[in-house]
């Protein structure tokens, strides 16, 4: 083969490329990462984090898109409906993929068909706080406090279906006492809340809890992981306080809209899957007490398929309805 043919066969496959593939270093268009939550949340932690390190393997801007509210509905709904294959990306949690298709009876969006998988994010064990009023230091006096109160007793979370909701739906039914839910748009103002005395408890994720716990303004009663947490050390799990048969944590994943093509799925997957590993990120997750989960597409879409059965058949079996 000539040199003319082989530079002529080179150019036709870049081109071929470029019209199916973003290529995002050459055209410099930003990349919109949607969050369904507020700012200043363990889920804004974690993806401007991981956006930070991914837009400088990929060569483009990334910008973090906060849609909070609707138990993430409205950001899901938004990113489904989006044609800017390539352009658009989501944090699609537990609400999103897991417990919304069990809790709402219509969504604007189909967690199985709309939205596909890049990669899972990362995973956030969840710790049961209460606020500097609550006269209680360890899971035994909070069990009988929380049975001392005569109308029961109010809890925070970062939104309806989200984890922190249904775990502590979940904590509820094992301890037998009458609780009420008070939903925010974020884990940040219900910390807010409960910080202040509006609400006396919380199951709040590490990457949002941690530096209220470690400053002494959040008291942190028990983890809801089989196991302690390197940044809280000194915090026993609940299980070790008698609490058996409850894990429970906050997970994300990396989505695009069905129908962004499989090579940019292919190559934001390389890319998150980069930062995920690096040492950056490692060190920042590791400081908020979240555990990087790289892997493929696939495994996401495994993962994803097992926990919507899960809590699915939480939310049934204890009636539990949003709308």
């Amino acid at each position: 083969m000539t040199t003319r043919r082989i530079l002529t066969t080179l150019a036709l496959t870049a081109m071929a490329f470029t019209a199916t593939s973003p290529v995002y270093a050459q055209d410099g268009k930003p990349l919109e990462w949607v969050v369904g939550y507020a700012a200043g949340g363990g889920s804004d932690a974690v993806a401007r984090t991981t956006a930070e390190t991914m837009a400088k393997i990929l060569g483009t801007p990334i910008i973090i898109n906060n849609k909070p509210g609707a138990a993430t509905n409205i950001a899901a709904e938004y990113t489904a409906r989006s044609k800017d294959y390539g352009r658009i990306m989501m944090t699609a949690d537990f609400a999103t993929l897991a417990a919304n298709p069990a809790l709402f009876s219509k969504l604007g969006y189909n967690a199985e068909k709309d939205l596909a998988p890049v990669g899972l994010l990362a995973r956030f064990p969840l710790v049961l706080v209460v606020g500097p009023q609550v006269p209680v230091k360890n899971y035994k006096e909070f069990l009988a406090w929380v049975r001392a109160q005569p109308n029961g007793v109010n809890y925070a979370s970062a939104g309806v279906g989200s984890p922190h909701h249904l775990a502590t739906e979940l904590l509820r039914e094992k301890m037998g006492t009458p609780m009420t839910h008070v939903a925010y748009r974020g884990a940040a103002p219900a910390i807010a809340d409960v910080l202040g005395g509006q609400v006396p408890f919380m199951l709040v994720d590490t990457a949002s809890g941690n530096q209220f716990v470690l400053a002494g303004k959040l008291k942190a009663i028990g983890v809801a992981s089989a196991h302690r947490i390197a940044t809280l050390p000194d915090v026993p799990t609940l299980a070790e306080q008698g609490l058996t048969d409850f894990e429970a944590y906050a997970w994300q994943g990396l989505s695009v809209p069905t129908g962004t093509p499989a090579e940019t799925v292919a190559k934001l997957n390389k890319a998150l899957v980069e930062a995920l590993n690096s040492t950056v990120v490692k060190a920042r997750f590791q400081a908020l007490g979240v555990e990087g989960l790289p892997g493929t597409p696939a495994q996401m879409a495994s993962y994803t398929k097992s926990e919507r059965e899960r809590w699915g058949r939480l939310v049934r079996d204890n009636n539990i309805r949003v709308d």
